[in-house]
């Protein structure tokens, strides 16, 4: 929504249906009965719905002086006595209303008009009372004082359920999506996915830092989007008066600390990727790469079988997650396979040793799209895409990519057409990508003037030549081990999520008309 002045705001009343008007009126009486509907003060919870829940004993009688605060999501009005729910952070609890406990004394406008009137479901209040469990099995808390804490002036889709169906869901992605805070509030249970998401990040840095690697920060606003092959955003740097791009990786400058002595760095960076999206891919994503010094990708598949059978355990007690209609297990080791091998036994043709020519022509017998700009490494991935991903649902390492396909890798120590590289693959999707890094720097610029000839045949996600970081090359690497991790597609997989949308908060969307 753009920028409004206050006339344009007072004009939009004049499109507000009789349920919104019927809330700004009550605001209005509200505030004549010299009641704040968005006090400025704290209030002070002293208790969670959900400690109520797990911790309250009728027979010790705790709970006797409980402070709560939340949302009302329904109420059930009688006459000098009513029930409502209410909803915090953790959960829902009944409420027990009686109006001579709420107005002491012969004014009972508390309970008559601003409880039974003007208040509505949606609004948030705190209320002051005891648990107790009321003649029907109940527990309860009994409100002794209610405050108005914030008046509600839209009306939630409240979701019913009757005779085990659900009526009136909020379940239109377009609108869960675009409105996740009316999401988080109608259905709570969302709730779990991001309090998951957490958990994988917490547990991701202790382990890391376990293994005494240092979390940093590289810049978001780069002069050469590097590290990746990727269409970039590219915006202007006023004072600079000079392009610059929205980074599609931090892999170069990450390194550059490795070459300026930490033996072990990672970071949790946003990155952005101007292409297309999908079920599994979002412009704007959370992806984790760490860098350590002196291992190599054999030692790094080891580092990470055990850190997702680490997180898998942390999140749901055992190593096996239901992904779909797969039961993945993450416990470790995961299948080997390498790269051209899977082809051979996928696709059954072997291309190893193939130049473009051939491999164009295996793409035509075998019915898969290509590009005219494609080189060698795009064409052995189409075909890679299209027969073999979809085969690898247990977590596998595809190994040992052609050399054309990875431009910052060292060469295979046994076959110099090969690199020490594999990408992790679970459910038929990548989830990770790690090399033995390539520190050689008279090979890097080779490599990088390669991908500068895929550019000018019409590769526009082909890389940029980056010659400072050749030059931090030639002040010397040491032999490094690297990874990238997808966070929204881990959580994807640890929580059985079926889109990309549904582990992010506010994932992109077309504006709203």
């Amino acid at each position: 929504m753009p920028f409004i002045t206050k006339t344009d705001y007072t004009m939009d009343i004049l499109d507000l249906n009789e349920q919104e008007l019927n809330r700004r009126e009550a605001l209005k009486q509200l505030e004549a009965l010299g009641i704040e509907a968005y006090p400025a003060a704290q209030y002070h919870v002293n208790t969670t719905t959900k400690e109520i829940k797990e911790k309250y004993n009728a027979e010790e009688g705790n709970f006797q002086n409980v402070v709560i605060a939340g949302r009302i999501m329904s109420r059930r009005i009688m006459g000098a006595a009513s029930f409502m729910e209410l909803q915090d952070s953790e959960g829902r609890i009944q409420v027990y209303v009686k109006r001579d406990e709420i107005c002491e004394g012969e004014d009972k406008t508390m309970y008559n008009t601003v409880f039974k009137k003007l208040l509505d479901i949606g609004d948030i209040i705190g209320i002051e009372g005891f648990a107790f469990i009321t003649q029907t099995g109940h527990l309860s808390v009994h409100a002794k004082k209610l405050t108005v804490l914030s008046k509600s002036l839209r009306v939630l889709p409240i979701v019913k359920e009757k005779e085990g169906e659900v009526f009136d869901a909020f379940s239109d992605p377009e609108l869960r999506y675009r409105m996740r805070y009316v999401d988080l509030i109608v259905n709570p249970q969302i709730k779990d996915t991001f309090i998951k998401r957490s958990q994988i990040i917490a547990t991701m840095r202790e382990y890391f830092n376990e293994h005494g690697c240092l979390e940093v920060e590289t810049p978001i606003l780069q002069s050469i989007p590097g590290g990746a092959t990727a269409r970039p955003f590219i915006t202007h740097h006023n004072a600079l008066d000079i392009p610059l791009y929205l980074r599609i990786a931090n892999e170069l400058y990450l390194k550059r600390l490795i070459v300026g002595g930490f033996d072990g760095v990672y970071e949790f960076a946003k990155d952005f990727r101007n292409e297309g999206m999908d079920k599994t891919h979002n412009p704007e994503f959370t992806c984790m790469e760490i860098y350590v010094a002196y291992k190599d990708y054999i030692w790094m598949m080891e580092f990470v079988e055990k850190l997702l059978e680490k997180i898998a355990i942390r999140l749901h007690g055992k190593t096996t997650v239901q992904i779909g209609g797969h039961e993945i297990d993450f416990k470790a080791p995961f299948r080997r396979l390498p790269m051209l091998e899977a082809i051979k036994e996928y696709a059954g043709v072997d291309v190893e040793g193939m130049d473009e020519d051939q491999l164009r022509q295996v793409c035509k017998d075998l019915n898969v799209p290509v590009q005219p700009s494609y080189g060698v490494g795009k064409l052995i991935d189409a075909i890679f895409g299209q027969y073999c991903e979809d085969h690898l649902i247990q977590p596998t390492f595809i190994t040992d990519y052609p050399i054309e396909m990875s431009p910052l890798t060292k060469k295979h120590r046994s076959n110099p057409r090969l690199t020490e590289r594999f990408e992790l693959f679970v459910n038929g999707k990548e989830l990770a990508n790690a090399y033995s890094e390539l520190n050689d720097p008279i090979d890097q610029l080779d490599r990088f003037k390669k991908q500068l000839e895929l550019k000018e045949k019409g590769d526009d996600e082909a890389m940029y030549i980056d010659m400072d970081f050749v030059r931090a090359l030639e002040y010397g690497m040491p032999p490094t081990s690297g990874l990238g991790m997808g966070i929204d597609r881990l959580t994807m997989f640890m929580t059985g999520a079926t889109t990309i949308q549904d582990v992010l908060f506010f994932p992109q969307m077309r504006p709203e008309k």
